[in-house]
């Protein structure tokens, strides 16, 4: 009988040995950048191929740079394209950031994102003020809607581009696709941008470290954070900018009011939050382009983000602000 229960305990603690969730990884490119998956299973299910499927369908309805995809079609003025949820999804949260942020966040930047030589159109020599003045015309997400499931444009020259947001709705959709097959632990990130659920293998919750704004290339790291059932997205234009032969500085983010794509007060902006990671990547790009003072009193209406700021004081020193809400460790 003793022999029958030494047998019986090894073969349950092997069961459960067996049971334990193993952590997986998956890696790879997507949206002209890398991403890094990582989730606990013990189902020995495989997400590769889907993961595969939901990339070419986000590219499929939202990329700039695919000359056959809706946005691409809907750019160039066809007025027959029936936008599919993706598509949807991506706008009607893009509407919202837009009104939130008072125009701040606006993907009808596209226009200027490509004069200025940041997008996949033709960019405009020399350009100046009163070329500017005649773009922003066609800049205002107030200017276009739905209507019947497609899209109505106040002007035909009016150009979507969902960079800034469809990164991290790629990051969502991907967490939705574990969510679905039961999958409580994952962390999902591309291109920096991430969205976490549960604890990792260790049984505590994912760690997330932020990076310096280094502008020889090198990195270093800020601070870490814990993200609890969050996502983050951080936004920065210290390596993202074009250099004039004068050593003057065009950045990436591009002032949706002005038109103009100057350097600001702030350098990194990293936006986190339990609402979905397309949430805080329109946040840290419409921070972006609000600049430090702005951004702080954002922040203090909207008690639902934490964000950690990387700026340049006066002085041209490099300081850094963090929300009361958010819980950091020292490296």
């Amino acid at each position: 009988m003793k022999n029958l229960l030494f047998l019986l305990l090894i073969f349950t603690l092997i069961s459960c040995k067996n049971n334990e969730p193993e952590l997986e990884t998956i890696q790879g490119n997507a949206i002209g950048t890398t991403f890094t998956i990582k989730y606990l299973d013990n189902k020995n299910v495989h997400f590769d191929s889907k993961i595969d499927s939901l990339i070419k369908a986000v590219n499929k309805s939202t990329s700039t740079y695919i000359p056959s995809s809706d946005i691409s079609r809907i750019n160039k003025g066809d007025t027959t394209v029936i936008i599919d949820d993706i598509f949807e999804e991506v706008f009607i949260k893009s509407e919202r950031i837009f009104n939130e942020t008072d125009g701040d966040f606006d993907p009808t930047i596209g226009v200027l994102v490509n004069a200025w030589g940041f997008g996949p159109g033709e960019k405009i020599e020399n350009l100046d003020s009163i070329k500017i003045k005649e773009l922003l015309k066609f800049v205002g997400f107030n200017k276009v809607s739905i209507l019947d499931s497609k899209i109505k444009k106040l002007y035909p020259e009016i150009y979507f581009d969902f960079n800034a947001i469809a990164k991290g709705y790629l990051v969502d959709v991907i967490g939705r696709l574990f969510e679905r097959n039961n999958v409580e632990n994952y962390m999902v990130e591309i291109g920096g941008e991430i969205r976490a659920r549960g604890k990792n293998h260790h049984n505590e919750y994912w760690r997330i470290a932020i990076e310096n704004p280094n502008f020889d290339g090198s990195r270093s790291f800020a601070t870490t954070i814990q993200l609890q059932n969050e996502s983050i997205a951080t936004s920065g234009n210290y390596r993202k900018f074009r250099a004039t032969p004068d050593g003057k500085k065009y950045v990436h983010t591009i002032n949706t009011k002005t038109g103009y794509a100057t350097e600001s007060n702030l350098l990194s902006a990293s936006v986190i939050s339990k609402s979905d990671c397309a949430d805080v990547d329109g946040y840290a790009t419409a921070f972006m382009a609000m600049g430090l003072e702005k951004t702080i009193n954002f922040l203090e209406n909207h008690q639902e983000l934490k964000a950690f700021l990387i700026y340049v004081d006066e002085d041209g020193n490099m300081k850094t602000f963090s929300t009361a809400n958010l819980e950091m460790e020292t490296i």
